[in-house]
């Protein structure tokens, strides 16, 4: 049985893993009574709430006698690292693209890595049977990608299918309703090579490209095998990128992708995608291979971390009262865990021993990163996310990370998203039409000055904008870029808020809590109308009197308060201010809880 390894990639939200559902249908991979989930590949909970794919997966399905390895990858940028580790497994990439949105950031990101491997693409348009759709114009702007990006002879030469991943179809016109994925399947077999580069006869190396945990199996490599053969049992080694011995073992568990499932095998060949149990040091980057083998496989480096945040204890009053992980040991072993299977994040430690330095790809990823570990039991204090700086070594010039944005957005409102976005640094590049009747607006703006941006964007476009952001370059440092413009409310006492308290608050600005709920002094409960903090007794209840007196019992009504999700709340804070996360809560705090010492750290701050 030939064997085909290919990655299918996208931007966020183009199809990719709707794709892989309907593929995994139409061979036969399930049963035609089978229940099986949407978006099957999306299996842990976070992406099945969030409708995105956060962690790049394997599958497999057969046609035609031929086995095909399919690797679902992320569409966010944020998720960028998983693209790139994975590109070296696979001989060909689907590129996806959407009839309407057209290349997005995303898409020339995982196009670029994939273009530099010298891997040859099949492009298919998806989502043809959109009312605003432009096939045939998106099929000329992905040419004029390709011819950007530096693609070759061979690489421009792409074939193009048209379809529908979410009704299972792709012809070789927009107007072709084949029925089915057929000409997709045969596509693939006929443009994508066998596992080139591979020794059948040569001894067994494979380069670990993804760890996870299994709680029968311990620590689970998988990879391609580059050479070789390998069996269950095996003596191995394993090797870090420069050469040096890591550990020696043996191989517990050989498992091969079988559709959704993992299925024990007793050997696995060069070209075959395999995952491994049994090590108990190896990790991402590292070659296995036989003892005899010294040198070590070349691993892809990975594009560096643009956004660092401080994860550290949790040390509110209310601290250890919903979390059962609370110290920083646990939390230390927690984020080595995280840091050892995703190479896009970066951990340091600080002095004071109770704090990390997480560094990472964007918001988003760290989001995810913060939303798991609640969701395990932590408690942590959190950060406002900050940009890591760099110097030019040739002229000592502080440098900080550009992003591309494009905005798609009603013509209506695109004047206040360009002076917002000028605002704050960024440079309009490009205007023009975009799909469904939008404007589409490419900026470069500092990675600072979106932090917080999103929120305000969605307000100013009445929700109907769309924004995508992906890291462009270094520049030089562009300078103070004005930050929030209202202060906060902060609680003055520990207890239970009272309604009566809270409706004498709404006049200040809108509030974040309801009647009831624990706050603590330093605690954030609002947003102050005006520029600066106020501190505000959110406990004062109403003072009784033996005097009667018409409406004084009416009953209190009370705006609903802010929703703030976690991400929200990160974009929300300032400098001085943390966010407290627990399992059940997500709470606004200053950095200071008591007052003088706040005033007086402002002071010291000010005067720096």
């Amino acid at each position: 049985m030939s064997l085909r390894n290919i990655a299918i990639i996208a931007h966020v939200d183009h199809g990719k893993t709707t794709l892989v559902d309907q593929l995994l249908k139409q061979s036969g991979t399930f049963r035609e009574n089978q229940q099986v989930a949407e978006r099957a590949m999306d299996s842990n909970d976070l992406e099945r709430e969030r409708g995105i794919t956060i962690l790049a997966k394997v599958t497999s399905i057969s046609w035609k006698d031929h086995r095909i390895n399919i690797v679902d990858t992320p569409g966010h940028a944020d998720f960028g690292g998983e693209v790139e580790r994975i590109l070296n497994m696979v001989d060909g990439v689907v590129l996806l693209v959407d009839a309407a949105e057209g290349p997005m950031p995303q898409t020339k990101f995982v196009l670029g890595k994939a273009l530099k491997l010298g891997l040859k693409p099949i492009v298919m348009v998806n989502k043809v049977d959109k009312p605003d759709q432009r096939a045939h114009e998106v099929h000329d702007e992905v040419f004029d990608l390709f011819s950007t990006m530096d693609a070759n002879d061979e690489q421009l030469d792409f074939p193009t299918l048209f379809g529908s991943a979410k009704n299972g179809w792709a012809g070789m016109s927009p107007e072709d309703h084949s029925g089915d994925l057929t000409a997709l399947f045969d596509l693939v077999l006929e443009h994508v090579p066998e596992p080139h580069q591979i020794q059948e006869d040569g001894p067994f190396k494979m380069l670990a490209t993804t760890l996870e945990r299994d709680s029968f199996l311990g620590r689970i490599l998988t990879g391609r095998v580059e050479s070789g053969m390998v069996k269950t049992n095996a003596a191995v080694k394993v090797l870090d990128t420069e050469g040096n011995l890591i550990e020696q073992g043996r191989v517990s568990k050989l498992l091969s992708f079988r559709g959704l499932e993992r299925v024990p095998v007793d050997e696995a060949h060069a070209g075959d995608i395999i995952a491994i149990a049994g090590l108990v040091k190896g990790t991402v980057s590292n070659t296995i291979c036989v003892p005899e083998v010294s040198e070590p496989l070349k691993a892809q480096p990975i594009d560096p971390s643009t956004l660092a945040m401080t994860f550290a204890v949790n040390d509110s009053p209310l601290a250890g009262q919903e979390g059962d992980k609370v110290t920083s040991r646990l939390i230390r072993d927690r984020l080595m865990r995280e840091a050892e299977g995703n190479v896009a994040i970066r951990i340091k430690e600080s002095d004071q021993k109770d704090s990390f330095e997480v560094a990472g790809r964007g918001e988003l990823q760290l989001a995810v990163l913060i939303e798991q570990m609640r969701r395990e039991g932590f408690e942590l204090s959190i950060s406002r996310p900050r940009v890591l700086l760099q110097t030019d070594e040739a002229t000592g010039q502080k440098m900080e990370p550009i992003e591309e944005v494009v905005i798609d957005v009603d013509e209506e409102f695109s004047g206040s998203v360009v002076e917002k976005i000028t605002q704050r640094k960024g440079e309009l590049q490009e205007m023009r039409p975009g799909g469904g009747g939008k404007s589409r607006l490419v900026f470069h703006a500092p990675s600072r000055a979106l932090i917080g941006y999103y929120g305000e964007f969605l307000t100013d476009t009445r929700g109907t904008g769309i924004m995508n952001r992906m890291f462009h370059s270094y520049a030089p440092y562009k300078g103070a870029i004005a930050a929030r413009r209202n202060g906060v409310l902060i609680s003055m006492e520990q207890g239970a808020s009272v309604a009566y308290a809270l409706w004498n608050l709404e006049e200040r600005g809108p509030l974040m809590i309801g009647p009831g709920e624990k706050v603590y002094c330093g605690m954030i409960i609002g947003e102050h109308a005006r520029g600066q903090d106020l501190d505000v007794n959110p406990l004062k209840a109403k003072q009784l009197s033996n005097v009667r007196a018409s409406g004084k019992d009416d009953a209190i009504q009370l705006t609903p308060p802010m929703q703030l999700t976690l991400e929200k709340a990160i974009a929300y804070i300032g400098d001085d201010e943390l966010v407290e996360v627990t399992p059940e809560s997500i709470r606004l705090r200053k950095q200071f809880l008591d007052p003088t010492t706040r005033k007086r750290e402002a002071k010291k701050a000010a005067n720096a």
